[in-house]
């Protein structure tokens, strides 16, 4: 049992070393590209950009439940006459009856 859970120690211990082992890449590099398909690459960018010039932008709001929401709140102006007067502070009087 003693030797188990010396394993488990060792394995837990190991698992962040492990972790920061470099990564090696065993498979090739692709081969380059010709300069045909270079040529085919370039041509076939152009056109998507092409496409993209062709998109209309969009005018108006594509929320679907815009109609359904309220107006948002609109900010009264804070007026000058209620911070200019000062009104008598009211005071609480009595105890709670709870």
């Amino acid at each position: 049992m003693k030797l188990f859970r010396m394993a488990a120690v060792l394995a837990v211990l190991a698992g962040p070393a492990y972790a920061q082992m470099p990564n090696i890449n065993l498979m090739q590099d692709a081969p380059s590209k010709s300069p045909e398909e270079k040529a085919a690459d370039a041509e076939r960018e152009k056109a998507y950009k092409e496409t993209l010039k062709k998109i209309p932008d969009a005018k108006s709001s594509s929320d679907p439940w815009g109609g359904m929401r309220a107006d948002p709140p609109k900010q009264a102006a804070p007026k000058a006459s209620a911070a200019t007067t000062s009104a008598p502070k009211k005071t609480k009087t009595g105890t709670a009856a709870n």
